[in-house]
């Protein structure tokens, strides 16, 4: 079987499955990396090739473990659904996922970003993600249609994972929403792109959310994403009941929204170290 095929298959493969349009992207991108390094058929490579790709993609291009991760499932997927080979793990096992807590600003932070903004439409896209916990791909695919003012809550269609889900409409950004509006009149696509009839990239998203950030004075390793851990936090930090996040973020596990609880300020918490009690004579 030629690369090709292969590549058509895999596409089919992952279509039948419903992946996401993102992962499908970033399954056939791993693949071609992978055919590259060697320039070889997929057919002609075995596990000893695998492992090669996988430890130099470790330790001479150092990508993350979520990286490395997204190569082997992506291989992984090819030879079981394509190839129909079986997978024994033995022969290659995932690498452990370095557990590190994201980045969160705090609400100063944030107000810094939305006043350094540059346009009210950066302003508005900024403050819904925030807003509500989004992603950047869930803020560029927001249609008119999905801001429900009347319940105060914001439709998320086919979000992470393919799954519907509600997220909160705060009444400041539903006057932030309403002035934009007033000015841009778009008419499908909440944020167009330059092309009306597409919805503005995600990577434009980003250039901006970084513009604003620069302009803030703000140095922290920041992405939009990091509004999304920020609104969690401070959520967890106002005392919201952690169901409730969960179900806001849309996270399938209740142990992937546990992180924000160690993400929440000490201060704000109103916890303080048994050491502080009085009962010790130090």
């Amino acid at each position: 079987m030629t690369n090709n095929k292969a590549f058509e298959k895999m596409k089919q493969g992952m279509e039948l499955r419903g992946f996401a349009i993102s992962t499908q992207k970033k399954y056939l991108m791993n693949l071609r990396h992978f055919t590259n390094h060697f320039n070889l058929p997929f057919s002609e490579m075995n596990y000893d090739h695998v492992r090669d790709f996988l430890h130099h993609a470790i330790k001479i291009k150092k990508l993350s473990s979520e990286s490395i991760n997204g190569c082997y499932s992506a291989i992984r997927f090819l030879y079981e659904t394509v190839f129909e080979r079986d997978w024994n793990m033995k022969h290659i096992p995932r690498i452990k996922n370095k557990k590190k807590f994201p980045e969160v600003l705090s609400k100063d932070e944030v107000n810094k970003i939305f006043k350094n903004a540059s346009y009210l439409k950066h302003k508005a896209m900024i403050v819904t993600a925030y807003s509500a916990g989004l992603r950047v791909s869930e803020v560029s695919r927001l249609k008119i249609s999905d801001i429900d003012s009347k319940n105060m809550q914001i439709f998320i269609r086919q979000g992470k994972g393919n799954k519907d889900r509600f997220a909160l409409l705060s009444k400041n950004n539903l006057e932030i929403l309403r002035t934009y509006f007033k000015k841009f009149r778009p008419t499908d696509w909440l944020f167009p792109g330059q092309n009306p009839s597409n919805p503005i990239s995600t990577r434009t998203i980003q250039s901006t959310f970084k513009e604003a950030v620069k302009k803030a004075g703000i140095t922290k390793n920041v992405s939009p994403h990091t509004l999304r851990h920020s609104f969690a936090t401070h959520l967890v930090e106002q005392g919201t009941n952690l169901i409730i996040v969960k179900d806001l973020l849309g996270h399938e596990k209740l142990e992937t929204t546990m992180i924000y609880i160690h993400l929440a300020r000490k201060d704000i918490l109103g916890t303080s170290s048994p050491f502080d009690g009085g009962d010790f004579d130090v």
